[in-house]
C-alpha cells in the first residue's frame, strides 16, 4: 500500500491531532480498557459473593459464610487487592495524563508503567475472580449464578494479549536497563 494511502495511527509523525490522546500507542489504550474492564468484574464478583455469604450456609456446615473466619480473611484481602491494583491504575494514568498534556509526548518510561499497571491489575482481578468463585462453592457452578460467567469472562481478558504474563517479563528487563523482549510495551 502506497505511504500515502496509509493511516500509522501510532507514529507521532503522521499525528494530525494534538491532543494527549494521541499521544498514547493503541497498545497503552487496549491496556487501560482492558484492565478497567477486568477490574469491573472483580468488583461485581466481589459484590455478588458477599451477598451470598450472608445467607448461604455450606453443606455439613453449622455457620454461614459471613461468619467463617477463612472467609472474612479472604474477602479482605480480596479487597485489599481490589483496591490497590484499581488504586496503581488509576493514579499511574492520572499522572501520565497530565504529564503528557504538558509535553504532548509520551515516553517509554511511561509506557512501561502503564504496561504494568494495567497488567497487574488484569492478574489481580483474576485472583479476586477465582478466590470468590471456589469460596461460593457449587452455587457458582450454575449459568444462573453471579459467578460462572463473570468467571469465564474475566478468564477471556486474561487470555487476550493485553492480560500475557510475559509483559512481567517485559517490564522487568526494562527495569533491569535491558531492552524489552515484546513491542507490546
Amino acid at each position: 500500500m502506497p505511504h500515502e494511502r496509509a493511516i500509522l495511527r501510532d507514529d507521532p509523525r503522521e499525528r494530525q491531532e494534538t491532543g494527549p490522546l494521541y499521544c498514547f500507542p493503541i497498545g497503552s489504550l487496549y491496556a487501560s480498557g482492558f484492565s478497567g474492564v477486568a477490574l469491573g468484574i472483580a468488583r461485581k464478583t466481589l459484590d455478588a459473593f458477599v451477598a451470598l455469604a450472608q445467607d448461604k450456609t455450606p453443606r455439613g456446615m453449622s455457620l454461614t459464610l459471613r461468619e467463617n473466619a477463612v472467609v472474612q480473611s479472604q474477602v479482605a484481602q480480596g479487597e485489599a487487592a481490589l483496591r490497590s491494583a484499581r488504586l496503581f491504575l488509576t493514579t499511574s494514568l492520572g499522572e501520565i495524563w497530565s504529564a503528557v498534556g504538558r509535553s504532548g509526548y509520551l515516553t517509554l518510561d511511561q509506557r512501561i508503567t502503564i504496561r504494568l499497571a494495567s497488567t497487574w491489575a488484569i492478574h489481580r482481578a483474576r485472583d479476586i475472580v477465582e478466590n470468590a468463585y471456589h469460596a461460593a462453592g457449587a452455587t457458582a457452578i450454575f449459568n444462573s449464578s453471579a459467578f460462572e460467567r463473570r468467571l469465564r469472562d474475566l478468564h477471556a481478558v486474561t487470555q487476550q494479549l493485553q492480560g500475557r504474563q510475559i509483559h512481567f517479563e517485559s517490564v522487568g528487563q526494562y527495569l533491569l536497563g535491558l531492552t524489552p523482549g515484546t513491542p507490546w510495551i
